[in-house]
């Protein structure tokens, strides 16, 4: 070999030719193709290398989660050393070839016997571990400095997402207080008359809903019957639900007002507040005992459904009626229909008719009609029951996109 590459190397350019002439005579050069190791980190080593050209990594940890890359070296430099200068003789590092390289092979004994003939390259080497350990250092340095700046960053995200998590709780918190509070306006037990059997059902899309039915006595021989649809879903239908409901019960608990009189009052009280233009469709009527007559009157609300006791459709024709809360002067839809015996009065809203299946296709108003068909023996609570299960059924695995209410009324024979 060539002394002149020796000559090249800052390790050795001390040596004198004499020496430098011996080491090209006795050195092997080796040839290492790139992903070469050279050694690992651990193993005894008993010589190190000089790079003529080409690349080689130190690496830390190598093919673990914490691998981490120390340096790079290039012509002129050494590695391997470390193992050479401590008592154990381990590598503390694993080397691997970067790039195509060509490196001169020095055994124990060949350094030992360099060491001897020429002290001085002992400090030069101290020279070069030197400015490796201050760059090794002010990495690790560097390294920690983001390793923190990570871990300032994690603990501030992860303050950030406890209190969203906080926050998310307190809402589920507050929005199952709503939907008690919400419940507890609804009657707990519907009151009973001679001659009728009542049931309801309401299911709200979310955890609270603008849905929402009622039943009063209005004297010993009659009951306010109520069902509403509020627009829009969640809190806001929710508050405007309540208003509502607490208006036309108040309203019709009067004794001297109609059915259309309570529902124009409440409409005038629903365009004096800024409801920011939410509106509600409203059926009340009022059932008598003693004619099983239903007078009612509709606002933009759903047709009432009523079969005889031989399934005979009966449902009256629909008139022309405007939700509430939109129009100083609103049409209303006022009707009479008289319940036969045995037959059956259903109020729903469009929750019900309107669930759609997978297919985007519609429930509908034939399907409720057959269920109230087929379930001719059931008391008004199984009817709402099992239509509530009938459209949860068709429904599938679509979301279920709007509140179910159902009121139904059945004339005992």
């Amino acid at each position: 070999m060539d002394n002149t590459l020796l000559r090249n190397v800052p390790l050795f350019g001390s040596l004198p030719p004499s020496e430098l002439a011996d080491m090209a005579a006795s050195l092997r050069e080796i040839h290492y193709p790139a992903g070469t190791v050279l050694f690992r980190e651990g193993d005894y080593g008993d010589r190190f290398y000089i790079l003529l050209d080409g690349q080689i990594a130190i690496v830390k940890a190598l093919g673990s989660d914490d691998e981490r890359l120390l340096g790079l070296r290039g012509a002129g430099e050494f590695v391997g050393e470390m193992s050479l200068l401590s008592q154990d003789g381990l590598r503390t590092a694993s080397v691997r070839v970067e790039t195509d390289s060509r490196v001169l092979e020095l055994t124990r004994a060949d350094f030992d016997a360099l060491l001897h003939r020429f002290p001085p390259l002992a400090y030069e080497m101290l020279r070069v571990l030197s400015l490796r350990l201050r760059e090794s250092h002010d990495t690790a340095i560097r390294d920690l400095h983001e390793k923190n700046a990570r871990l300032m960053q994690a603990c501030a995200d992860l303050q950030i997402a406890q209190a969203r998590i906080i926050e998310q709780e307190t809402l589920e918190r507050e929005l199952r207080l709503a939907r008690e509070t919400q419940e507890s306006m609804l009657p707990r037990r519907l009151p009973h008359m001679a001659c009728f059997d009542i049931g309801a059902r309401m299911v709200a899309a979310r955890m609270v809903g603008g849905d929402f039915y009622d039943v009063f006595p209005l004297g010993p021989d009659s009951l306010g019957v109520v069902i509403g649809d509020v627009s829009g879903k969640g809190m806001p239908a929710a508050l405007f639900m309540a208003v509502v409901s607490s208006l036309l019960r108040a309203e019709a608990m009067r004794g001297d007002t109609t059915p259309e009189q309570a529902l124009r009052i409440v409409n005038r009280h629903l365009l004096s507040r800024d409801a920011h233009s939410m509106f509600v469709t409203v059926l009340y009527g009022v059932l008598c005992r003693e004619t099983s007559e239903f007078a009612f009157v509709r606002a933009g609300h759903e047709l009432p459904v009523l079969l005889d006791a031989d399934g005979t459709l009966l449902t009256p024709a629909m008139g022309r009626g405007h939700p509430l809360g939109l129009f100083a002067h609103p049409m209303l839809d006022v009707q009479s229909v008289r319940l036969p015996p045995g037959g059956t009065l259903l109020l729903y809203t469009d929750g019900v008719n309107e669930a759609m299946d997978a297919d985007s296709q519609l429930f509908g108003v034939e399907r409720i009609v057959a269920a109230v068909r087929g379930a001719c023996d059931a008391s008004a609570q199984q009817l709402c029951d099992q239509l509530v299960q009938d459209v949860t059924e068709y429904r599938g695995l679509a979301a279920q996109a709007d509140d179910i209410t159902l009121l139904a009324v059945r004339a005992l024979n």
